[in-house]
């Protein structure tokens, strides 16, 4: 994207009602302005660091439990494991159909996955910039909407513990990461929406949105319920009168599609089975002693979060945007003149309180480890960066209300740096994790061919050793003391066993 030349066509938000770039006399694309540019500049760091990691994911190959779903598809199709989902697994049959979409295609679904889930994350979070400006009636330079969508996208994605479980383990992923985008999603036909046509359409999407995702991820669930119940509580002062019954029905139909779809998941033979199996049962989940402990792990994961100054970066993109945005000449506002410390106190415990509640319903499986499990945090993780965002806009807001304009000047440019900082602090983790990640695809390939030759030539054995990354699971870890998956590797290059090999063909 070239920026800040003459003769540039600067692209449209998503939505933009803006007809075509504007023209300058002569039928010439005017230049940008040097806002736009500055901010088309900006999201170039977070959009490039997007771009290497999605350029990355062609070093992922398959481990852990996509051992096990690899045959399953292969053999009995996609619906095979979506019934072994509910049945034996866990229940979650969304989650099923979203994994057995991906390993129909075995390792180039792996490849893929990360550039697929990058766009789509990035996609949902610029159009809800550009939605919710648009709903307050604020016009923001061209440009900063991209800025701050890039900008909470590389964050959520990369400043995690475990990028790669984030990001490039798809099994993990699509349960924590793709889940709370996909309920996000759900909010933009309402946000979009004009007519009462269209606001039918909105109340079917939440619904069929709140279903699937029931069955797709119980802490996605969770902070869904929590967001929808705190718009029941206090839409009436975000809205207006006019918006507030649809509103109202929006959240009761997001929320009973969530408690169909929950309940389908927890009443299934894998739900069941798998709560058996680690005694994680409602006892378990609401004894003083795991509420305790939930308490102690949350605080953890906190500071953990807290301390994680890259996160930083996402408020200083909402404080662009608050710098920046004025009110839009034409278009009706929805949201109401907002309170901001009322609205911040809101929105941070929202946060606190999902964050807590999914730390609840996680630990009789993890315990101790929930701490560590950066995956899990994900689902809430993805709520506490659009948070971000807003403090940043509210505190511009304020900014640029209250205080001279050389102190607007001096923080716009210190929001700018710590943008730019954000981004570049985030690029060695990554430059090493693709580095360790490019070594274990070349001894996996390595490793693959063999045994297919091994499979060719009719052996019924074959050696494995194992090819760790990021903290993954392989078979014959901990000095072989623990074979799972070891199984499922055999049945993947039809084999009937492998054994324990130090030494990668």
């Amino acid at each position: 994207m070239a920026v800040g030349a003459s003769h540039t066509t600067v692209p449209r938000e998503p939505g933009d009602p803006s007809g075509q770039p504007d023209r300058g006399g002569g039928g010439r694309w005017r230049p940008p302005s040097p806002v736009t540019a500055c901010a088309l500049l900006l999201a170039l760091l977070p959009l490039a660091l997007l771009a290497a990691a999605a350029w990355l994911g062609r070093q992922v190959r398959p481990s852990a439990d996509e051992w096990c779903f690899l045959p399953v598809v292969r053999d009995q199709g996609i619906g095979g494991l979506v019934g072994k989902f509910y049945v034996t697994d866990n229940g979650r049959v969304g989650n099923g159909l979203l994994v057995g979409l991906y390993a129909r295609f075995p390792v180039a679904g792996h490849q893929w996955y990360a550039a697929l889930s990058a766009l789509l994350v990035l996609a949902v979070l610029w159009a809800l910039v550009v939605l919710l400006l648009r709903r307050a009636r604020q016009s923001p330079p061209r440009g900063l909407p991209l800025l701050v969508a890039a900008t909470a996208t590389a964050v959520f994605l990369l400043a995690t513990p475990n990028t790669y479980k984030t990001l490039y383990w798809p099994a993990g992923s699509v349960s924590h990461t793709v889940a709370p985008v996909l309920a996000c999603s759900a909010a933009l036909p309402a946000l979009a929406a004009r007519t009462r046509r269209a606001r039918a359409a909105a109340l079917a999407v939440v619904a069929v949105a709140g279903v699937f995702t029931g069955t797709l991820s119980e802490e996605t669930s969770v902070v869904a319920l929590v967001l929808l119940g705190g718009l029941l509580l206090l839409g009436r002062r975000l809205v207006t009168d006019r918006a507030w019954p649809f509103l109202r029905t929006w959240a009761l139909t997001g929320a009973a599609g969530v408690a169909v779809g929950t309940a389908v998941l927890v009443t299934s033979p894998g739900s069941r089975h798998r709560r058996e199996r680690f005694g994680a049962g409602t006892a378990s989940v609401l004894s003083p002693d795991s509420l305790l402990a939930s308490a102690r792990g949350f605080a953890r994961i906190a500071e953990t979060v807290l301390t994680t100054w890259q996160y930083g970066g996402v408020v200083a993109a909402g404080l662009l945007l608050g710098l920046l945005v004025r009110p839009a000449r034409t278009g009706t506002a929805v949201l109401r003149p907002c309170r901001p410390l009322p609205l911040a106190c809101a929105g941070l415990l929202a946060v606190l309180v999902s964050g807590y509640l999914c730390t609840v319903i996680t630990y009789p499986v993890f315990g101790p480890r929930v701490v560590t499990a950066a995956r899990t945090w994900n689902d809430y993780l993805l709520l506490y960066v659009l948070v971000l965002a807003g403090l940043g806009a509210l505190t511009g807001r304020a900014l640029r209300r209250r205080a001279a304009r050389p102190w607007t000047v001096v923080a716009g440019a210190t929001a700018a740096a710590l943008c730019a900082a954000s981004a570049v602090a985030l690029a060695p983790p990554l430059h090493r994790l693709g580095q360790d990640m490019r070594v274990r695809a070349g001894q996996w390939d390595r490793q693959d061919a063999s045994l297919r030759a091994a499979a060719a030539r009719g052996a019924e054995v074959a050696p494995y050793t194992p090819t760790p990354v990021a903290g993954m699971l392989e078979p014959f870890r901990d000095d072989g003391r623990r074979p799972w998956p070891a199984r499922c590797v055999a049945e993947y290059y039809r084999l009937d066993a492998v054994t324990r090999s130090t030494r990668v063909p």
